[in-house]
């Protein structure tokens, strides 16, 4: 009995001496560990709650767009571009007043929503999709070396047909003909062989005496907007799907 009560005595003293060396240290590491779990689970709360918010806020645009209420439409993008502009719900947001505010013809007002999203989106795609717009927009007041300066942005590579196809528009709208065909061409070159939208293009091209597509077509994607026709004011599309909650 003596014995272990000798032995345990021993463990105490060299737990004790350990503690007493590394007792801070454990503190503060135990402390540390649980200060983190805490800041994490509280992060992932906060930006829940602010995705719940901003997909509020952008169901409101989306349903003024939809009633075609400008004012409902305004209030909730002004909100949505306030609180939540770093969020992707706030440049879609945009696209879809920007749509509104052309229907109605406030057609300054829907380029400086594109403008906007073109500034805060963070999705090469959407700024792609605003920047298309706006060119529209801008061809249509007969502004051509800010619509051609617009396309000439980096863009994706599966927007590269549509492009060259507008910035055709605004060459031939700019009176440089031989500058368009090259511009049809090469929308032709890079939009997909199976897409009927390239007839439409064959025709502008033809149109300005241009030859037909080059022998070797090299597919590329296509946008998920098709753009009016030159003569024809732009029509901006609707915004892009919205980003699932919590992203």
């Amino acid at each position: 009995m003596a014995v272990y009560d000798l032995e345990e005595q021993e463990k105490l003293d060299d737990l004790k001496a350990f503690w007493k060396r590394w007792g801070n240290a454990v503190s503060a590491a135990v402390i540390a560990v649980c200060v983190a779990y805490i800041a994490v689970q509280g992060w992932r709360w906060w930006t829940g709650k602010q995705a719940e918010e901003a997909s509020v806020l952008y169901g409101a645009v989306a349903a003024g767009t939809r009633d075609k209420d400008a004012a409902k439409a305004r209030d909730a993008m002004a909100q949505l571009s306030s609180k939540f502009s770093g969020s992707g719900y706030a440049p879609r947001g945009a696209l879809m007043y920007a749509k509104l505010l052309w229907d109605q013809g406030d057609k300054a007002g829907a380029k400086a929503q594109y403008q906007w999203a073109i500034a805060r989106s963070t999705e090469d795609e959407l700024k792609a999709v605003a920047r298309y717009r706006l060119a529209e927009a801008l061809l249509d007041e007969k502004s051509y070396d800010q619509a051609l300066a617009a396309l000439d942005a980096k863009h994706p590579e599966p927007f590269a047909g549509l492009y060259a196809d507008l910035r055709g528009d605004a060459l031939a709208a700019a009176g440089r003909a031989a500058d368009a065909r090259a511009a049809y061409q090469t929308a032709l070159a890079k939009l997909d062989p199976k897409s009927a939208y390239r007839n439409y293009v064959q025709v502008k091209l033809d149109a300005l005496g241009g030859a037909g597509a080059p022998a070797a077509v090299v597919p590329g994607g296509s946008m998920a907007v098709a753009p009016a026709p030159a003569a024809a004011a732009p029509a901006p599309a609707a915004a892009a799907p919205a980003p699932a909650k919590g992203k």
